[in-house]
């Protein structure tokens, strides 16, 4: 199980401060997925600082917890958004409100394969403060309200959309999680080389 560092998620995007050498990378702001994505963020690590490797392990831990926590709302969205279509078709009797309860316990939506389970907290993550990007459209705050009245169509559409985010959001993880294992590989293998003391763990290094 990874450590989770908390408190580190209030920004969406990162600078050379926060990830250590990265040459031509970090000259503008650019956010830590597309940081994490660039072919120079695994280059040369058997020689990167280790306070480096760390922050740019502490970059994609954070990024991971973000993520599961938006993949976990959209998996409530479309469960919730599949019980109304049930219910409209004649499949549930119970209203929406009064099967929330049960919804959001049970939640029928399953992770996407190939997608490894990774522990991370239950607590709300310090997100980005919403924008413009996909996932804070799909997560708009009124949608359980707008629901019982929304037409058939926009149902629909918003099923479509709700799965191509999610589609995304997981792609992104899988992306984190590669890179996570890269990072984590070589930080073992400087401890046992002794390049590196395992004791600072202790200390939250």
């Amino acid at each position: 199980m990874r450590a989770v560092r908390s408190g580190r998620l209030n920004r969406d995007h990162e600078t050379s401060r926060d990830f250590g050498t990265l040459g031509a990378v970090t000259e503008t702001k650019r956010r830590r997925i597309d940081l994490i994505q660039d072919a120079d963020f695994l280059v040369g690590l058997d020689v990167l600082a280790i306070d480096d490797l760390r922050s740019r392990r502490s970059m994609c831990d954070d990024l991971d917890v973000e993520l599961s926590y938006y993949r976990r709302m959209l998996h409530g969205r479309m469960d919730l958004l599949a019980f109304e279509m049930r219910r409209r078709a004649g499949e549930e009797e119970q209203t929406l409100l009064e099967a929330l309860p049960r919804i959001l316990s049970e939640g029928a939506y399953t992770s996407a394969p190939g997608l490894p389970e990774r522990s991370v907290p239950i607590e709300v993550p310090d997100l980005p403060k919403p924008g413009r990007r996909l996932v804070d459209r799909a997560l708009d705050s009124d949608f359980l309200a707008r629901l019982p009245s929304m037409a058939d169509d926009e149902l629909r559409d918003i099923q479509t959309f709700l799965s191509e985010v999610e589609v995304d959001v997981s792609r992104h993880r899988r992306i984190v999680h590669t890179t996570l294992d890269r990072l984590q590989e070589e930080l073992t293998r400087r401890y046992r080389e002794g390049l590196a003391d395992p004791g600072e763990l202790l200390t939250g290094a």
